[in-house]
């Protein structure tokens, strides 16, 4: 598969070595040529940058990972609002989060929905947003993979990216269409604050059981390759 990465830095790369290393063909664009150069030369020999023109052409899935602030000016380089990623799936990494304070920076709405707006046509999944690209791939015990909650209107789309997800090493967890968008953005910023008060995140939940709740089977997919 061409997985199509919009954005250059740690994580893009994290992901493209990642999906690289299992198989796909990874290319990758961003504003300034020589940044979306040394970020295919960091994924390796398999990667490749291009004109952000050129981009949406070349790829089956499209990867946004980039700041909130260049979000729609990069969704804008490569012709997002004039249909270029039409019938794609798209996940949205984005984290438009106030990494002082934790609060979500959009007012109303999300990330993920903006993507929608400046994506014509596309089917936009918000997915990995809560992980560094330090966390991938996974390579430990299957049982205690990252569980990464996704969410999005279209079952294909979701399908896709859970895939997507399982060569990397995650689990995945589909908590609802692209209105949840907000609320899973929302918990990088609670994240964060935990975080900030000298705590670790992971035992600020509850370490819950599902079974006993008749956890729908849907809700948790295990993750298969592509």
């Amino acid at each position: 598969m061409d997985v199509g990465i919009v954005g250059t830095g740690n994580l893009a790369v994290a992901l493209g070595r990642a999906w690289a290393a299992s198989g796909h063909a990874v290319v990758v664009t961003g504003r300034n040529p020589l940044h979306a150069d040394g970020a295919a030369d960091r994924i390796g020999p398999t990667a490749e940058a291009v004109a952000p023109a050129d981009f949406a052409g070349r790829t089956d899935v499209v990867v946004v990972a980039v700041s909130w602030e260049g979000l729609e000016a990069a969704l804008h380089l490569i012709g997002g609002p004039a249909g270029t990623l039409a019938g794609k799936t798209v996940l949205d990494c984005t984290n438009p989060v106030d990494y002082a304070t934790g609060a979500l920076k959009p007012a109303s709405g999300s990330a993920a929905q903006r993507v929608a707006g400046a994506a014509a046509g596309a089917d936009v999944v918000k997915a990995l947003h809560l992980f560094a690209g330090t966390s991938w791939p996974y390579v430990g015990p299957q049982e205690a993979a990252p569980v990464v909650a996704i969410c999005g209107d279209e079952r294909e789309a979701l399908d896709l990216a859970a895939a997507l997800i399982g060569d990397l090493g995650g689990q995945t967890a589909v908590i609802g269409g692209l209105d949840s968008a907000r609320q899973l953005e929302e918990a990088a910023g609670f994240v964060i604050r935990v975080v900030a008060s000298g705590h670790n995140p992971r035992f600020a939940v509850p370490d819950v059981d599902p079974a006993p709740l008749g956890a729908s089977s849907t809700a948790a997919r295990p993750p298969r390759r592509l």
